[in-house]
């Protein structure tokens, strides 16, 4: 896949789009009869762009569109969200992509919409109006198993849950597919702390459904038995790291990742005395740290003298016989809650009600 990546300066100072006039943040590669324009008009139903207040006035008038194209996937109280075809709805995507640059500064697909998909979310106000508020895109086809490829929340909507809420429908895509995701990197810095608070939201969920019951995270194979809990045959409950991965369609190295930077993956001898902790486990060869595989305890020697070569024979005797050994580390309920409570971790921000979710794997276009 080609991004095309603009470093430029600003062009065009403000957007007026729907009943917004938004100051830009970054360049957007226009044609060049707009090089000398402040300020954009643009249909927010069409995405058909402007420069004279007037044409924009009498292309509202008269615009038929009142939804963006494509197949309707979501609706939820107001919200809805419709998936477009970049090759069928060709004009529109690379129209919307212009507009989203205004607010993106990483990688950003123009030119090569065919290959992708839009997820369109808007907003019906009381008016029974359809706003555009934001999207995600993503490959028709990802050899990767990205699930996310770009990602905006216009700015007018903003800090009220619905970056979470398209995070969340594409993991509820990739569980529809059987499919295990993570976001193209690299991504902006609004989809990085995006990501990050979703992670910590969804991991956090499990963790404190389960603290009242001893399990194991691990690697290895299912521990989930007939009756659809995990447990081990001492009657305590378990469960690895692939099965929270498979749970949640996020990638075991971010689910690492997240615990991580929570501070949950330090050893913590358990109290025998203690109770409603968790015991969480992985394999040390299978350490992950910045999204990197890690032998955290087989370092590669600086030079080959001979004490050095000797040592690493040692460190490879060593390596050899903790390759299948496990850390372990106890999480109680209380730390769960502590962490919650100290970051202001909201559990119930905007989630996809999977009821309203009206999409089949068979729906996806194929890429040619």
């Amino acid at each position: 896949m080609e991004h095309i990546r603009y470093n430029k300066v600003r062009n065009i100072d403000t957007v007026v789009f729907g009943k917004y006039e938004i100051a830009t943040w970054y360049y957007s590669p226009f044609p060049d009869e707009y090089k000398d324009i402040k300020k954009i008009y643009v249909c927010q139903h069409c995405m058909k762009y402007m420069k004279v207040k007037e044409t924009y006035g009498r292309h509202i008038s008269i615009c038929e569109w009142k939804y963006p194209p494509g197949e309707k996937i979501y609706e939820v109280g107001r919200n809805k969200i419709y998936e477009v075809d970049g090759k069928l709805h060709k004009l529109y995507c690379q129209n919307f992509c212009l507009l989203a640059k205004f607010f993106l500064d990483n990688k950003m697909i123009y030119y090569d919409v065919e290959s992708f998909l839009f997820y369109i979310l808007t907003e019906v106000d009381d008016r029974n109006e359809e706003h555009v508020i934001g999207y995600f895109s993503k490959e028709k086809i990802s050899y990767d198993n990205y699930n996310l490829a770009c990602i905006l929340v216009f700015p007018p909507y903003q800090r009220r849950g619905y970056g979470l809420l398209l995070i969340d429908f594409s993991y509820e895509l990739s569980k529809r597919e059987h499919k295990i995701g993570s976001p193209e990197r690299p991504i902006s810095d609004l989809g990085i702390r995006g990501y990050h608070s979703y992670w910590k939201r969804t991991i956090l969920k499990i963790l404190q459904n389960y603290t009242t019951n001893l399990y194991s995270i691990q690697e290895g194979t299912s521990t989930i038995n007939g009756d659809g809990m995990p447990h081990n045959d001492n009657g305590r409950f378990m469960i690895t790291i692939n099965e929270i991965s498979l749970m949640t369609s996020i990638r075991r190295e971010d689910i690492i990742f997240t615990l991580q930077e929570m501070g949950f993956l330090k050893y913590r001898k358990p109290n025998a005395n203690s109770v409603n902790y968790t015991a969480l486990t992985y394999d040390v060869n299978n350490h992950v740290v910045n999204g990197n595989e890690q032998h955290e305890d087989h370092q590669q020697p600086h030079n080959n003298s001979p004490q050095q070569t000797q040592y690493q024979s040692h460190r490879d005797e060593e390596f050899a016989q903790q390759k299948h050994q496990q850390h372990i580390i106890c999480i109680t309920r209380r730390m769960v809650d502590d962490y919650i409570r100290s970051h202001g971790v909201r559990l119930d921000n905007r989630t996809v009600d999977i009821c309203g979710l009206k999409w089949t794997k068979t729906s996806i276009p194929s890429k040619n």
